[in-house]
C-alpha cells in the first residue's frame, strides 16, 4: 500500500488550503489547493495547466506575501494533482553552492 511507504503521517484538509506554486526562477506561478501535508511533502491540486512548466523544483507559497514558503521537488503528476517533496534547508544550501549562487537566509 502507498501509505506504508510514506515517511510521515499525513494531514488531510476537508476543504483544502489555498496556496501558490512558483518557479524557482520566478517565471511562472499557479494557484493551487493543498489537499494533504506531512513533514516531508504535500499533495496539491493545481488550477490551470502544468504542461510546459519546469516543475523539477518550485516554491510552494503558503501566504499571500510569500513570507511563508517551502522549496519543493516534484515527486509525481497525476492530471491536475502533483506530489511535492519538501527540500530541507541543508539540501537548498548544497544546491545553491553547486551553481555558484549566494545563499540568503531570512
Amino acid at each position: 500500500m502507498a501509505s506504508e511507504r510514506r515517511k510521515g503521517e499525513r494531514v488531510s484538509f476537508e476543504r483544502g488550503i489555498n496556496a501558490h506554486m512558483m518557479g524557482i526562477d520566478g517565471t511562472w506561478r499557479r494557484n493551487c489547493i493543498m489537499e494533504e501535508i506531512s513533514e516531508t511533502g504535500a499533495r496539491l491540486t493545481v488550477e490551470g495547466s502544468v504542461e510546459g512548466l519546469n516543475l523539477k523544483e518550485f516554491f510552494l507559497l503558503l501566504s499571500s506575501t510569500g513570507l511563508a514558503y517551502r522549496r519543493c521537488e516534484l515527486a509525481w503528476v497525476n492530471g491536475d494533482q502533483v506530489g511535492a517533496t519538501f527540500l530541507k534547508q541543508s539540501d537548498k544550501k548544497k544546491g545553491r553552492r553547486s551553481n555558484g549562487a549566494q545563499t540568503v537566509d531570512a
